[in-house]
């Protein structure tokens, strides 16, 4: 029986193609002379986001965190929607190696939303010299907690507008920005305007074995690549990666099959008695009565989730053949009535 493996969307293999170019990929050091595989990646990056230019990191975390290193002082208040990644799975770098105090906003509205007006009130005004200074907003395209919700081209300059009025910088986590471009129909410029910096993900749905970037003005990436070597990151022949990135990229077109394969699957779960939100792009939670039992009953039909709260967490990628998905669906309906009824 084949493991279907739903437990996110890095599990993917690199595809024959991906090997291929990270074989024959040109290489150098890109601590001394810049590799220039990896020089391309970043150029082509820089390009599709609308940004001056990018910097290549092995993890999002690491392009999250020198982002942070970027636009925060010791002590400063950054402000991010409840349960975003930067504030709950990330390790606490925001706090260890920028300093930052963070500042769940509450969702208002729509799951993984926060709004402008809230934006706003929390920034407060400038004080005497020893009130708290608020410096950053961070905000999450595709919101992975909320289940994948993506932030609306109008939201999103609604909320960096308010940014700007209250003089915060902006960095935006878009490691599933990919999707969010591809539900809404907007262009990725569109949705990187107004953020001083933004990273986004190779890995997350693209099928690079790793890599993230983190793109910007070309003096904040020059600074960005200086806290990367900081921290460990100065690769030598990065251009291995860097290829495998290239190859990823060009996987973008497809990345509505995975929002089909979603909406696949959360179809059938409701006929299966599962009560769920339609989902935006490729990730679904399913709420059940217990999560250790649910999870265990599934792998032992070969089905791998993980859980957010009291929900499953499912997510479709491009290893989940869209002819795997009915299969799922049949492996979940012989033990769907014990996940909806055991505690």
């Amino acid at each position: 029986m084949k493991l279907l493996d739903f437990r996110s969307d890095t599990v993917t293999k690199p595809s024959p193609e991906m090997r291929r170019a990270m074989a024959d990929a040109e290489v150098g050091d890109d601590v001394l002379e810049r590799d220039p595989t990896l020089d391309r990646l970043e150029r082509r990056v820089a390009e599709l986001l609308g940004k001056e230019a990018a910097l290549w990191t092995p993890t999002g975390c690491m392009a999250n965190g020198i982002a942070m290193m970027l636009h925060l002082r010791r002590g400063d208040r950054f402000l991010a929607p409840a349960q975003a990644h930067v504030l709950g799975s990330e390790l606490g770098t925001a706090a260890w190696l920028a300093g930052g105090m963070p500042e769940a906003l509450p969702w208002n509205g729509k799951p993984g939303h926060i709004t402008a007006d809230q934006v706003r009130k929390a920034a407060g005004s400038s004080g005497p010299y020893y009130t708290l200074r608020t410096s950053l907003l961070c905000l999450e395209n595709t919101h992975n907690f909320a289940g994948g919700t993506c932030l609306s081209l109008q939201d999103h300059r609604d909320l960096t507008h308010s940014a700007q009025e209250k003089k915060l910088a902006v960095h935006l986590d878009g490691a599933r920005l990919w999707h969010a471009a591809a539900f809404l129909g907007a262009s990725l410029p569109e949705l990187t305007e107004g953020a001083d910096t933004v990273s986004v993900c190779l890995s997350n749905g693209l099928g690079a074995p790793m890599g993230s970037l983190l793109a910007g003005t070309k003096d904040k990436i020059e600074e960005a690549r200086r806290s990367r070597k900081m921290l460990g990151g100065g690769v030598r022949q990065g251009g291995i990666m860097a290829a495998a990135g290239l190859v990823a990229l060009d996987y973008l077109p497809r990345i509505p099959e995975d929002h089909a394969k979603a909406s696949e699957l959360a179809i059938g779960l409701r006929n299966l008695g599962f009560r769920l939100e339609t989902p935006e792009t490729n990730i679904l939670l399913v709420p059940v009565v217990s999560v250790p039992k649910a999870t265990e009953l599934l792998k032992d039909r070969g089905v791998l989730v993980t859980s957010v709260g009291s929900s499953l967490r499912f997510i479709t990628h491009r290893d989940i053949e869209a002819s795997e998905v009915k299969g799922a669906l049949s492996r979940v309906a012989t033990c769907s009535e014990a996940i909806l009824t055991t505690a």
